[in-house]
């Protein structure tokens, strides 16, 4: 059993690239995108978090029967920034969180459990970052709890590369694969993705 790390699966994004259609209700495993990112996220036993546009969007729709928290983020068209700021906000005072992207697709229960077993193994980092196998940082991460007051300064749209590049010296990879970069951000991704399956 893992110690307390609620999870924060950023879902407030616009899918602009996607030609009208909403990429995180785009069926994957049977539910839409969305839905699945929550379910898997529940399967660790961690307290997970959501956040959203709107209470009414349809994405909080195909997710509102889930034991998730649905964090509406205020100025969700200013970017990552916010969604991180208000998401991290919402959460419980636990010594870490983690955070997913809802967009990158074959993240799977058991690498978000990876990222906690890895910050049991090596308690000295700040961060614990997914890597794919040759070492390129992705996702997911999980932040020690006294990095919190920095995601009230975010801006814009880098996310946190800023909270991550102060404290390179005691970020740990965990190499997980090729899902810790892989996301689906056109219409074309997702059909070369779906012929790969």
């Amino acid at each position: 059993m893992h110690a307390p790390c609620p999870i924060l699966i950023l879902a407030a994004g616009k899918s602009t690239r996607m030609g009208g259609r909403d990429k995180l209700l785009e069926p994957v495993e049977g539910h839409a995108l969305i839905r699945t990112q929550a379910l898997r996220a529940l399967a660790t036993g961690q307290q997970v978090f959501v956040t959203l546009p709107a209470v009414n969007h349809p994405r909080a729709q195909v997710i509102s029967d889930l034991n998730v928290h649905i964090v509406v983020v205020r100025n969700a068209t200013e970017g990552l920034g916010a969604s991180l700021r208000d998401g991290v906000a919402a959460l419980p005072d636990e010594d870490a969180f983690m955070v997913v992207l809802a967009d990158l697709v074959d993240i799977q229960a058991p690498d978000m459990d990876a990222l906690l077993e890895a910050r049991n193994a090596h308690p000295a980092a700040l961060i614990w970052r997914g890597a794919t196998q040759t070492g390129k940082p992705g996702h997911p991460i999980i932040f020690d709890g006294s990095l919190r007051p920095k995601f009230a300064q975010l801006t814009g749209d880098k996310g946190a590369a800023q909270i991550i590049a102060a404290h390179r010296d005691r970020v740990h990879l965990v190499a997980i694969g090729d899902q810790a970069l892989l996301d689906l951000d056109t219409p074309a991704d997702w059909a070369s993705w779906r012929t790969s399956q």
